[in-house]
């Protein structure tokens, strides 16, 4: 999730084992420690794009690394909070604090390696997006009144409400889901690999994308209870073949590898992007949700195969592409 959130939810977390006297304190220490594991962007190199990528939501993510990031936490604010709270209480705020990061990453759709360093495997279950103004706005309205009140009532129902809002984005991801298969058979499509996300900042649209026959097919959905359910076709693209790639490159070079990173980082949803062949794109972002042009990839240089791959970004947001965003977003006719 975005930064806010991250701290809003470690403060309302350790909100909810407070009592009236330590509340405010709790908040600061959930505050901190939910920023905390985040602090992985910082790992960076000028001329390796892909570290920060590889670095972020790994090990300060994990499951197993939560009590460490917690006593970490717990040190760093020990000066600050030591006449206000007991060690024991600072540690129990800092870890559920600390917990919340991974937890809430893995619920958008990068990628988050809870279960490091037993697997690699990036987890995302893309139930949000990483900017949720709904879910954030209420989180902060909670923290909030626990802060000036004390009482506990208000974090406990933030978190109710956190975790209704998650169930109802389960929910619409799985009509979403079916939806998905209902098109692919209406195309006599076979799916061979497919992802379901929402977009930015709702749970109502969501970007539906799936192989078939060497073709990636980009679709919106609109899944609806109490109206119409819209579907707005997209585009296809053509798969990446990273065989293609291996022959036109030396296995020994930095771009060979960093094209396997890359590969890893985007669970193999790779494209040519169309505005320009030499950068491979993860299809699973876009623009528009129906778009067949990616959000971003890594940009090749064929003339110094020793160096790292470029990162590049495609982020043109016309006023077109808003408008059809707000559109679908709406049910309405593009």
């Amino acid at each position: 999730m975005d930064i806010v959130t991250q701290g809003i939810a470690g403060a309302l977390l350790a909100q909810t084992a407070a009592n009236r006297q330590n509340r405010r304190y709790a908040t600061i220490t959930g505050l901190v420690a939910g920023l905390l594991p985040d602090l992985d962007a910082a790992i960076r190199s000028s001329t390796d794009p892909l570290l920060t990528l590889e670095f972020h939501r790994q090990f300060s993510h994990s499951l197993i690394f939560i009590p460490v990031g917690a006593l970490i936490a717990s040190v760093l604010l020990w000066p600050f909070l030591r006449k206000q709270l007991p060690i024991h209480l600072l540690y129990l705020f800092s870890l559920l604090g600390f917990a919340s990061a991974g937890l809430l990453d893995a619920c958008t759709s990068f990628g988050t390696q809870l279960l490091w360093p037993f697997s690699d495997e990036r987890i995302a279950w893309n139930l949000v997006a990483i900017i949720d103004p709904i879910l954030t706005l209420v989180l902060i309205t909670m923290v909030i009144a626990g802060w000036r009140t004390g009482k506990r009532v208000y974090p406990v129902s933030g978190v109710i409400f956190a975790v209704v809002y998650l169930l109802l984005a389960y929910t619409q991801q799985q009509a979403a889901l079916q939806i998905q298969q209902e098109l692919a058979q209406s195309r006599k499509h076979t799916i061979e690999r497919s992802v379901i996300k929402p977009t930015l900042g709702n749970i109502i649209l969501w970007r539906s994308v799936y192989l078939h026959n060497g073709r990636y097919y980009a679709d919106a959905i609109r899944p609806s209870i109490f109206a119409d359910t819209r579907i707005y076709i997209g585009k296809s693209i053509a798969a990446y073949k990273m065989d293609t790639r291996i022959n036109e490159l030396a296995i020994a070079t930095k771009q060979y590898g960093d094209i396997l990173r890359f590969s890893k980082l985007s669970n193999g949803f790779l494209v040519k992007h169309p505005q320009d062949e030499n950068v491979l794109g993860d299809i699973r972002y876009a623009m528009l949700p129906n778009s067949a042009e990616p959000l971003w990839g890594i940009r090749l240089n064929e003339d110094n195969l020793h160096q790292h791959v470029q990162q590049a970004t495609f982020r043109e947001n016309t006023i077109e592409i808003r408008k059809n965003f707000f559109r679908m977003l709406m049910g309405k006719d593009l």
